[in-house]
């Protein structure tokens, strides 16, 4: 009698139960992967999100402090690089270029995001530390514009909002290059094409082209901030990796000597 109940009450239960709803055990996976998401934000993507507000803070005041002494920054092929206003567009596209990028790379490749959001941290740091201790500036725009169109206007319009100032290395020069290298190595979400590699190394290839032709940066500039992406990525990309992994063997040999 026990057992008729028992099966007309899981007969019932299996009537009217939504076959859309999802199992206990469904529940329970994926209230996981969402406690595993949010750690995740909060140990890898918070740190980042606070470090670059506090830069885009610390750059603001450091842009609007006058400084008793700049090292002004010039060099001889400096003068011999034409003023070309068209080249403000992809000089301006840098900050959809870099927000594009990061947050496609977080989405979709999380180990290549790891290593950019260490290496963008690290040359960020690094100009505003040269920027305190070493301000500088430079003299290389045009004193008046060669002719008057959209593209003249959005570089006088740049000129005006962005002081010649802290400008040694080129961030948009650094984080564009760092962004490149994981765009290039990564093969997830839109990276998987050989297509949008190429087509983002192009146009960084513009950006950063751009810093010298709109005379927002000196060659000096440039080439600092290369050295620097050397640096962090001979450090995050080789010695960092080699280092963990000759750890991991040691782990497992002792272990096996334990055995």
């Amino acid at each position: 009698m026990k057992s008729i109940i028992e099966k007309e009450k899981a007969a019932l239960k299996a009537k009217y139960i939504d076959p859309l709803m999802p199992t206990p055990e469904q529940v329970a996976v994926r209230m996981t992967k969402k406690r595993w998401r949010f750690y995740y934000f909060m140990k890898q993507s918070l740190p980042f999100l606070f470090f670059v507000l506090f830069y885009l803070i610390t750059f603001t005041i450091l842009e609007h402090i006058d400084r008793l002494h700049y090292t002004v920054i010039h060099v001889g092929l400096d003068d011999m690089i034409p003023f070309v206003p068209a080249f403000i567009v992809p000089y301006l596209m840098w900050f959809p270029f870099m927000i594009f990028n990061v947050v496609a790379i977080y989405i979709k490749d999380r180990k290549e995001y790891e290593k950019l959001a260490k290496t963008l941290v690290f040359g960020m740091s690094i100009m505003l530390i040269v920027s305190i201790l070493f301000p500088n500036i430079q003299y290389l725009r045009p004193e008046k514009m060669p002719y008057d169109n959209i593209f003249t206007r959005l570089c006088s319009g740049l000129y005006k909002t962005d002081t010649p100032t802290n400008i040694c290395p080129s961030i948009h020069v650094y984080n564009t290059l760092a962004v490149l290298i994981a765009v290039v190595r990564s093969r997830k979400g839109p990276y998987k094409k050989l297509a949008v590699r190429a087509g983002m190394s192009a146009f960084g290839i513009l950006i950063c082209l751009s810093t010298m032709l709109v005379k927002q940066h000196s060659v000096f500039d440039v080439v600092c901030a290369i050295g620097a992406i050397v640096i962090s990525y001979s450090y995050y990309y080789i010695y960092e990796p080699a280092k963990r992994s000759a750890r991991e063997v040691a782990g497992r040999q002792q272990k096996a000597y334990s055995e």
